[in-house]
């Protein structure tokens, strides 16, 4: 079990069920009743795209990372396909129950994304693209008919996706100072569009300002710290602890943009998860 664990990267979905939550805050609309279900899905789909990851990359992995599941042998190749296999279905099913046919297809377009990303597009120029708009699709999945009143708080997270991704590509030969930068002014332009995003509902201004700004100078701080020490020395071991903080710095950014719309009270419980995953991601690297 902790070899799946580990192949999954487990832990690291408490970064991603804030997705659907920020999605649904900037259509106007909370997760209520079934719609709950929405971040499990995102779950599902984020240790779906892991497996994938691994089972694609199993050849280079037992030169570059051969402590990993598949080639230590713990996890056999055809085991991490059927897990992402299982896993993706389950996605599937869980946006058909909890937002209907509209949650259901953008469910279709963001397991093929991720797919698309894992087998074909990672590695080349337009992979951070691709996985940026995995994440995109995964926060309008939580705005089932109102994808267009979402498409900001998606681009902001996809914007943070797009940099975070590219300078990952320097895990284990380290990345350039360009790359390094662009990632650091991707943070920079996430941070802009999640707090100067149009409310969508009225009402408690002064709370809501002060929560964006609570949520949103913890996004910058830690993530851009993180960037900015692989700016200035752009290793391997700098930018997998920037990698890293990239990761975690998804929770402030959706707090940041579930408060912007008014869900503080989401926001603020969206945030309790942030230690908890760096705690985890001692035990299970989420990279």
């Amino acid at each position: 079990m902790s070899a799946y664990v580990e192949l999954v990267r487990a832990p690291a979905a408490l970064t991603v069920v804030g997705d659907t939550v920020a999605g649904a805050a900037a259509a106007g609309t909370r997760l209520r009743g079934r719609a709950r279900l929405l971040p499990l899905a995102s779950a599902a789909f984020y240790w779906a795209g892991m497996a994938l990851n691994d089972w694609a990359d199993r050849e280079l992995d037992a030169v570059e990372r051969p402590e990993r599941p598949i080639p230590s042998g713990r996890v056999s190749a055809s085991a991490a396909l059927a897990t992402g296999v299982g896993l993706t279905a389950v996605g599937l099913g869980l946006a058909r129950v909890g937002g209907g046919r509209r949650a259901w297809r953008t469910a279709l377009s963001l397991a093929a994304c991720v797919w698309a990303y894992d087998t074909t597009v990672k590695g080349t120029a337009f992979g951070p693209v691709g996985m940026a708009a995995c994440r995109a699709l995964d926060v309008l999945l939580g705005a089932p008919g109102r994808e267009r009143a979402a498409l900001p708080a998606a681009s902001a997270l996809g914007l943070h996706t797009l940099g975070v991704t590219a300078l990952s590509t320097g895990e284990v030969h380290g990345t350039s100072t360009r790359i390094a930068g662009g990632a650091l002014a991707a943070t920079a332009g996430s941070a802009v569009l999640a707090t100067r995003q149009r409310p969508a509902v009225r009402g408690g201004g002064r709370l809501r300002r002060a929560a964006t700004a609570v949520f949103s100078g913890t996004y910058v701080s830690s993530v851009g710290r993180a960037q900015c020490a692989a700016l200035r020395e752009p290793t391997a071991r700098r930018v997998r602890e920037a990698t890293k903080a990239g990761i975690h710095g998804m929770v402030p950014l959706q707090a940041t943009l579930a408060a912007r719309h008014g869900a503080v009270r989401a926001a603020s419980v969206l945030v309790t998860a942030l230690p908890l995953a760096r705690r985890l991601a001692r035990k299970v690297s989420p990279t």
